[in-house]
Order: structure tokens, then C-alpha cells, then sequence
């Protein structure tokens, strides 16, 4: 038979039907650890009842107002994603983390004017699917099928200061980079970087954006991957976690980068709408509430310690509980394939490498019986 759905996604190898926590079960009653997290957005875990209150409650609020309007609690989750970045911003709500980089992008031209567009990011980068935010992406490959592809972006080895000061022309608007790159496969930026990029960004004039859809919200073992460092960043973007599961993305930059946009330069009829920011104050009361970021550190220590004595593990890559585990010998997506089939849900992000990202929460015997059974597949 025929699939109703536009064939995009590789056919399911089994289909979900419920969760809770940090278990997943199929249509069969089988049960499932869940180390992937949906791509690292259901960070409390599945079925979180904060949220499941929260969007219960909302939905016999009201659901969805246009944006000519004013609604809560929006304005309130926009606040706390300022505080939590150290204040003096402003956020454009949207519905996933490309349409938040589009945001950031647009606002990054707006503020460089005309002749002044360019956008740097980094090969093996991911930022999104929409046109602009795939070339943004650095895999060239991606692009292939859709050409022409949007001008206006360029892209530098990641990790390669001087190889991004080379490509800091005049007509360069902002640099877009991952704290840690997540389908490029869990590479966290080397020490030094960062600080080195937000230099040449003071130097030239352009922004330094920074995508941090799946680092963001205690995923790194702080509440944004890049405060593991001292930069401070002019536009932030994210997404994935936010909304537990709820599609919401969030474009925060410096008020006065901010002020470049006027009513209708920008919008979307979803963006920042109640049902999805009432989830995004549950989460991010319970990040807060609960300390997830310190949380993430720890099991992420435990995670990656067990993972690292594994064999055929031959190197533990990343920062808190987002994690990849490079394989010898071994394909990895044949691995997470074998996973699967013995109850755990992880992903091959590269040919090579195995990305975990558990939820935040995740135990300490759910760490033990996941590496127990990589270690049985890995055998």
C-alpha cells in the first residue's frame, strides 16, 4: 500500500505509540530506552506531567490568537530566555529552530544594509531545511538538488580562525556558528575559538550569531553551550527542547540590533501563540526548578565515562548529555539500527559515530542499562 505521507523519511523501521519518561513503547507493547530524545528535544522526557498540565490547561484557555494581538505568556517566557542569557535582549518567536535562524538571518541583513549580506558559517554545519538556512548549512551535498541556491552565504573550515578572518570581507553581515555541531557530528568547537571568532567579529563589525537549537537549554550542562566560555554572543538562536515536544523556535538578539526591525518586516502567523509558550514556561520552570543544567553535567560525566570503556568505543566526543561515541570498526548506523532491535534509541549522526542525547533527567540505572546494551551490540 501506497504511503499518504510524501516519501522524505526513510520508512519507519517501528512506530511509537506512548511515553513516558525516558521509555518509549511501539505499537507492539515493545519497550524502548530513549537516548535520542527526538533529536534532542524532549529533554524532561516524554509525557513530562508539568507540561502535559500546562498545554491541558492552555487548551481550555485559548488556543491561538493572531499577532496584531497581544496574548499570554508569551512577553513571560521571552523574559526569562533574556535573564537566562544575561538580559538586554529581545525575542522573535517561531515555530522551529530554521525559522529562527531565518530570523536571525534577515535581521543580520537588515542591520548590515544593502551591500553588506554576506553570511559566514562552517562546513559540516547544520541550521535548517528552508532555502536560506540550508545553504547556511555546510554540506554542500545538501544543496545539490535545490540549485541555484539563495547568494548571500559562505562557508569556512569550523574550528579554523584564520581561516574565518580570511573569508571577513566588507560585504560579510555575521557569522553563524554552532557552540557544538550537532549533525556534523557532536564537535564541539575547539578551546579558544569562540573567543577568537567574537574578536574578528568586533574587529570587522559583524555579529556574531550563534545556533544553539540543540545545545540550548541546559542540553550542554549550562543553560546555553556557549556560556561554557566568557563570549557573549549578539543573536541566539534555538529551538528543539524549548517546547518538550511542542513545535516552538526563539531568535533573541541585543536590543539594539533588535530596534532594526519595524512592524511587518518579519512574522509569522504561529509565532509566540499560547498553546506552544504555555509549554515553553512549564519547561523552563522545571529546568530551573529541578537544575538541569547541573544535572546534565553529571549524568553526562557518567554517560560518558561508561561509553568510553566500551569496546570498540575508540573516542567520547561532546559537552553534558549531548554525546557522540566514535566507533572502531564498526558502521554506526548498522549499530543504531542493532540498538533499536534490543530496545535502545540512539542514532548513527555520522558513518562512524553514535549520537546520544537522553533526557535530562535520565537515572542512573537507565545510563547502566543503555551502555549495557551498546555493549552487547557493539560485541
Amino acid at each position: 500500500m501506497t504511503s499518504p505521507l510524501m516519501p522524505t523519511y526513510p520508512e519507519a523501521a517501528v512506530t511509537f505509540v506512548r511515553g513516558r519518561g525516558t521509555e518509549l513503547w511501539d505499537a507492539e507493547g515493545n519497550r524502548y530506552l530513549d537516548f535520542l530524545c527526538g533529536l534532542g528535544v524532549t529533554s524532561l522526557g516524554h509525557a513530562h506531567p508539568a507540561v502535559a498540565e500546562a498545554l491541558c490547561e492552555q487548551s481550555q484557555t485559548l488556543l491561538h490568537v493572531s499577532n496584531l494581538y497581544g496574548s499570554d505568556p508569551g512577553p513571560e517566557v521571552a523574559r526569562t530566555l533574556d535573564r537566562l542569557l544575561g538580559g538586554g535582549g529581545q525575542v522573535f518567536f517561531a515555530n522551529s529552530g530554521a525559522e529562527a535562524n531565518e530570523a536571525a538571518i534577515k535581521l543580520a541583513r537588515l542591520v548590515g544594509g544593502r551591500g553588506r549580506h554576506v553570511v559566514v558559517s562552517a562546513y559540516g554545519s547544520f541550521h535548517g531545511r528552508t532555502l536560506a538556512t540550508l545553504h547556511a548549512t555546510g554540506q554542500p551535498e545538501k544543496h545539490e538538488p535545490f540549485a541555484p541556491m539563495p547568494e548571500g552565504f559562505r562557508h569556512v573550515a569550523f574550528g579554523d580562525a584564520a581561516a574565518l578572518e580570511a573569508a571577513l570581507d566588507p560585504s560579510v553581515t555575521a557569522v553563524l556558528l554552532e557552540v557544538v555541531q550537532g549533525e556534523g557530528g557532536v564537535r564541539p568547537a575547539p578551546n579558544g575559538y569562540l573567543e577568537a571568532v567574537r574578536r574578528l567579529c568586533d574587529e570587522r563589525g559583524a555579529l556574531l550569531i550563534l545556533d544553539e537549537v540543540q545545545t540550548g537549554l541546559c542540553r550542554t550542562g549550562r543553560w546555553f553551550a556557549h556560556q561554557h566560555t566568557d563570549v557573549r554572543p549578539d543573536v541566539v538562536t534555538m529551538a528543539k527542547a524549548l517546547g518538550n515536544g511542542v513545535p516552538i523556535g526563539a531568535c533573541w538578539a541585543r536590543a539594539e540590533l533588535a530596534s532594526a526591525f519595524s512592524p511587518g518586516d518579519h512574522a509569522t502567523t504561529f509565532g509566540g501563540q499560547p498553546l506552544a509558550t504555555s509549554a515553553a514556561r512549564a519547561v523552563l520552570a522545571t529546568m530551573e526548578a529541578e537544575d538541569l543544567p547541573t544535572a546534565a553535567a553529571a549524568r553526562g560525566e557518567d554517560l560518558a565515562g561508561a561509553l568510553q570503556s566500551l569496546d570498540r568505543v575508540a573516542d567520547v566526543r561532546g559537552l553534558g548529555l549531548l554525546l557522540a561515541a566514535e566507533l572502531d570498526g564498526v558502521d554506526a548506523r548498522d549499530a543504531a539500527a542493532r540498538a533499536l532491535e534490543s530496545g535502545l534509541v540512539v542514532n548513527g549522526v555520522t558513518a562512524t559515530a553514535l549520537r546520544l542525547a537522553p533526557p535530562l533527567n535520565v537515572s542512573e540505572g537507565e545510563i547502566d542499562e543503555a551502555v549495557e546494551i551498546l555493549a552487547k551490540v557493539l560485541a
